[in-house]
């Protein structure tokens, strides 16, 4: 059934008057926009919900949480990411690819691509607690850094650690979801006793990527675009 003379005139002159009308162009524009972002946005934070921990995945203790917060504060990010791709070029160079179960804890998560300096979601346990201070005081002083543009952090080894602001941020995790226990919020006290927020750096970089070997990850098949 054909439509009625002139009903397509009639939708046309309606575009035409929201067209030429600057304010309600933006506003409707506003409300589709917000609508297209609310539906590709909400199902993200139920998925968020959704991931689970990958097995050996444990949240941090205090000394090495301490230790996630200078990184962050410091920028680190910004020169080395933690995210290694699926492609053989990075796991044969980082490591087993990630997982986002093992940044479940992570807020905010340093998944991404800047790589001035290398990824370090593998660097766990590849150099000695001692190695890792000289090269956080300055880089230049350990065997091949004597080209590093990384800067040095001597004043961490001079910054103690406030074990109240710790247990606050466990607080606060633990609302976002991490499952600390009043106890393991009540030990950070005696945990970071006599700790610098360079102890605390070491301690986390030796912690990462260390979960997931012990629970025999590693050891799973490499996905099938790895293969030569």
């Amino acid at each position: 059934m054909s439509a009625a003379p002139g009903t397509g005139f009639r939708r046309y002159r309606y575009f035409e008057f929201i067209e030429t009308h600057a304010g309600l162009l933006g506003v409707l524009i506003a409300i589709a926009v917000s609508f297209g972002g609310l539906a590709e946005i909400i199902p993200l934070f139920f998925q968020a919900h959704v991931i689970k921990p990958s097995p050996g995945v444990e949240p941090r203790d205090p000394l090495r949480l301490a230790g996630f917060d200078v990184y962050v504060r410091e920028g680190c990010y910004g020169c080395h990411s933690q995210m290694i791709r699926t492609l053989r070029a990075e796991t044969e160079r980082y490591g087993h690819y990630s997982d986002a179960g093992e940044s479940v804890y992570d807020h905010p998560h340093q998944w991404g691509s800047k790589r001035t300096g290398p990824d370090l979601a593998r660097v766990g346990g590849k150099y000695s607690d001692d190695w890792q201070r000289r090269h956080l005081m300055n880089p230049r002083d350990v065997p091949g850094g004597k080209d590093s543009n990384m800067p040095g952090y001597p004043w961490l080894a001079a910054r103690p650690l406030d074990a109240a602001d710790v247990q606050a941020r466990m607080k606060v995790l633990r609302q976002l979801g991490t499952p600390y226990r009043d106890a393991d919020i009540a030990a950070a006290p005696a945990t970071l006793q006599g700790k610098t927020e360079l102890d605390a750096l070491v301690a986390y970089l030796q912690g990462l990527g260390t979960a997931l070997p012990a629970a025999g990850v590693h050891d799973a098949a490499t996905p099938a675009e790895n293969a030569p």
